[in-house]
């Protein structure tokens, strides 16, 4: 993660004064240093300027919505972004994620769920990705017909052209074609990419290989590299 030290930075996000002390406070007895941001332009000057590990971002902004922010973040950092929306309806979470957040917490939330999401990004934040090999020479890049995947310079290409993805996309991608003939379940999916005990429903995994098949062009009926696995979950595919 960008920033991470040995103190981790996390940016909180929310127009309402008391929610952000609140988070901040269950934050700061986690182990961060902790910024605040009032608005969505702030926030996005905040990010640039302290780089943080964890943002916590309200999605009601006065200004620029929290996904706006979340556009324009993902656009310089690869901070774990954390949405927290009102709302806990199916497009709302789509858009999200789609706009480059890594989970969400619908309000009101208990200090519980929280403090179980921080602390799965403390875990991702410090341990090494297992499906990534400890060495590996660039010029063994993984391919599947048009894809190619480098673990080390975290790059994918397909048909010669970079793909942009998420940390979540790349890392779901890196477990896939690095264990290509095996069959993933949504559970070993969430602690491969997520992290073990992560605090969540693990629908999070259908959202995010739905973001990643539609970079990858993949036709989700007949798909070419993230195939569905009926009553498992997802493998790697061929190419094309």
């Amino acid at each position: 993660m960008p920033g991470t030290t040995a103190t981790p930075r996390a940016l909180v996000v929310d127009d309402a004064a008391e929610n952000r002390m609140l988070v901040s406070a269950l934050l700061i007895q986690q182990g961060f240093h902790v910024d605040q941001a009032a608005d969505g332009e702030a926030a996005v000057q905040a990010a640039e300027q302290t780089l943080p590990d964890l943002i916590v971002l309200d999605i009601g902004l006065p200004d620029i919505d929290g996904v706006e922010v979340c556009r324009r973040v993902r656009s310089f950092s690869d901070a774990h972004v954390l949405m927290l929306t009102a709302s806990d309806t199916e497009l709302d979470k789509v858009v999200g994620f789609e706009a480059g957040a890594d989970d969400y917490v619908t309000k009101p939330f208990s200090v519980a769920e929280l403090v179980g999401r921080v602390k799965a990004v403390l875990r991702r934040a410090s341990r090494t990705p297992i499906a990534a090999p400890p060495v590996e020479a660039p010029s063994n890049a993984r391919r599947f017909g048009s894809l190619t995947l480098d673990p080390l310079a975290r790059e994918v290409t397909l048909e010669g052209a970079t793909l942009d993805l998420t940390r979540i996309e790349f890392d779901l991608l890196n477990t896939f074609t690095a264990e290509p003939r095996v069959a993933f379940s949504r559970a070993q999916l969430l602690e491969r990419v997520w992290g073990p005990n992560w605090f969540g429903d693990d629908h999070l995994v259908d959202v995010h290989v739905s973001n990643l098949r539609r970079k990858l062009a993949d036709d989700p009926r007949s798909p070419d590299f993230v195939c569905t696995v009926r009553g498992v979950g997802y493998r790697m595919g061929a190419g094309r």
